[in-house]
């Protein structure tokens, strides 16, 4: 009877102690709210510095693409510099030498490149302008000073065997348009025809035959931009 009372006590105050416990059930997952991964975040944070380039990993697992940080110093709406062609066809930048700074007669400088080349061998336009002047002297020979756009260079060829048909004074020529042709005149030797190159930086006063030569060898093999 003893054993009965007992039990039926410690049955009653279990009642009593679950009855007094706050029961807190577990609420089904919203859809409607992130759920964040292990180790991101989906709350705004102040970023490092230097994370402005760092892709943002998004709760549904995509990336967003990171914002490209402009180069120092470069400006998209900078003009690429125009490259000259080289005056010779068939010549690589590979084939050339720099003669620009040789000596000549009289204590002279060479201020230009030689283009060694078979006679007869197609002479370009390195760029687009118009023919300044046709002229034959007695160093250069058969020569053409021509003006790019601009006018603030001059590009000169000398030791021509011929012009191009039909090529005049005043003439409107286009980048790689046949000119005139390989030759030895002038004081070039007839054993080593070959084209001799110039540019010249133009005064003010436009004068074909006179300006600041700038050596076309570094330009031509693209080490250095007119």
């Amino acid at each position: 009877m003893k054993y009965v009372l007992g039990l039926l006590l410690v049955v009653a105050l279990g009642v009593v102690v679950w009855s007094g416990m706050d029961i807190v059930p577990t609420p089904a997952s919203d859809p409607s709210q992130p759920v964040a991964s292990a180790g991101v975040s989906t709350s705004a944070a102040t970023a490092p510095p230097g994370a402005a380039n760092t892709p943002v990993v998004s709760v549904a697992g995509t990336v967003a693409p990171a914002s490209v940080a402009p180069v120092p110093g470069v400006s998209s709406d900078m003009p690429a510099p125009s490259a000259l062609l080289l005056p010779v066809q068939g010549i690589r930048a590979a084939d050339l030498t720099d003669t620009f700074t040789d000596a000549r007669s009289e204590g002279r400088s060479h201020d230009a490149i030689d283009i060694m080349a078979a006679k007869g061998t197609p002479v370009l336009a390195v760029a687009d302008g118009h023919v300044e002047k046709l002229f034959t002297s007695e160093r250069g020979g058969l020569t053409i000073y021509q003006f790019e756009p601009t006018g603030r260079y001059a590009y000169y060829y000398a030791h021509l065997d011929r012009y191009a048909d039909g090529l005049a004074e005043k003439q409107q020529i286009r980048r790689g348009q046949v000119i005139g042709y390989v030759g030895a005149t002038g004081n070039a030797s007839p054993a080593a025809p070959h084209l001799h190159f110039a540019i010249f930086l133009l005064g003010p006063e436009k004068q074909w035959w006179k300006g600041s030569p700038v050596n076309p060898y570094p330009i031509l093999t693209a080490q250095q931009a007119l």
